[in-house]
């Protein structure tokens, strides 16, 4: 059958959007053949040896990209800070400091607030790394290290609109920042320290300390099972906890487990049932400082899922429990 106008127009639209994507992926590629080692080597050698902070500038798109440039080196720990060259011109320049290093984004190399800035970072002796598009600019002449963020032609049909040259801009500056990153040796860890309501930086902080519920019910091994079942409908947590008299953990009753004994045992053999014979001794426990999320994992990888947790000391004493409700509520 023939295509439709919407699926013909739709087509043509795919192959399109396609054909600007290898546009820009092209121009990322020619970027890393062409790239000066050494430019590259002096821009990171700068970066790593910084005492102060990477202060990044840029106008109009190339501005947008230097603000991103900043969030990256921020979020791996080096600390950055974004400057409008005009706000720098009209006083914004106090933050600028000799144990800085500036990073210039700029595709003509010609831009006017940028030329006007530069000659005061050099009075304050500031070294820059300029990321440009042209470099036989006046940027590229004044800057301590270039870099060649230049392209054959931008995605806009009308070779105008920003947009590969942006993106080979960002490119250069993510694998600056990531660079910075592996020769640190940034831990996962030391990464989710400045993420800390993301998901990743909950996964590699969040303890189930943060998440227990300290006053949980327990019960003395010769309760009942009314005072199990008047345990668990109080305790509102679905679990009853087991301990002796040094509130060591012994146990774990349910409500499953209790509806389960309740269909099994004739009545008056339940009502001899003490909460030894009830419970699921040596139960499956974590201590304070699991991370939340390797308590999911324990909760969730294994045959027959389980949706709480008692939480223990190193000698066993009943902290309280965890529950898989409150881990996926905290957004794991």
């Amino acid at each position: 059958m023939p295509l439709t106008h919407a699926e013909l127009h739709g087509s043509m639209y795919g192959l399109q959007v396609r054909s600007l994507l290898q546009l820009e992926a092209d121009a990322i590629a020619r970027t890393a053949q062409q790239i000066d080692p050494n430019a590259i080597e002096q821009a990171v050698t700068l970066l790593l040896n910084c005492r102060g902070k990477v202060v990044l500038s840029g106008v109009g798109k190339s501005g947008i990209v230097a603000q991103k440039i900043a969030a990256t080196l921020n979020s791996i720990g080096t600390m950055a800070v974004y400057l409008h060259p005009c706000d720098a011109l009209h006083g914004d320049l106090g933050i600028v400091h000799a144990t800085d290093i500036g990073v210039i984004l700029s595709n003509s190399g010609e831009t006017d607030e940028l030329l006007q800035m530069m000659p005061h970072l050099k009075h304050r002796h500031v070294p820059t790394i300029a990321i440009l598009g042209n470099l036989n600019s006046s940027l590229a002449q004044q800057a301590t290290v270039t870099l060649d963020a230049s392209v054959d032609r931008e995605a806009c049909p009308l070779n105008l609109a920003p947009t590969t040259s942006t993106t080979v801009a960002l490119a250069i500056g993510d694998a600056l920042a990531m660079s910075l990153m592996q020769i640190k040796q940034i831990t996962p860890e030391e990464f989710a320290f400045n993420h800390p309501a993301g998901r990743l930086g909950k996964r590699l902080t969040l303890t189930v300390k943060d998440l227990l519920h300290p006053d949980s019910p327990t019960l003395a091994p010769d309760a009942s099972w009314l005072e199990v079942l008047a345990a668990i409908t109080q305790g509102g947590l679905g679990t009853v906890s087991i301990i002796n008299d040094k509130r060591q953990l012994l146990g774990l009753i349910t409500d499953g487990d209790l509806r389960r004994w309740i269909q099994k045992l004739e009545f008056a053999e339940l009502a001899t049932s003490t909460a030894a014979r009830l419970m699921t001794p040596n139960p499956i426990v974590v201590t304070p400082e699991t991370l939340a999320y390797d308590a999911l994992q324990l909760m969730e990888d294994r045959a027959s899922q389980i949706a709480v947790l008692p939480v223990v000391d190193e000698e066993q004493h009943c902290l309280g429990l965890i529950r898989l409700h409150d881990i996926v509520r905290s957004g794991l």
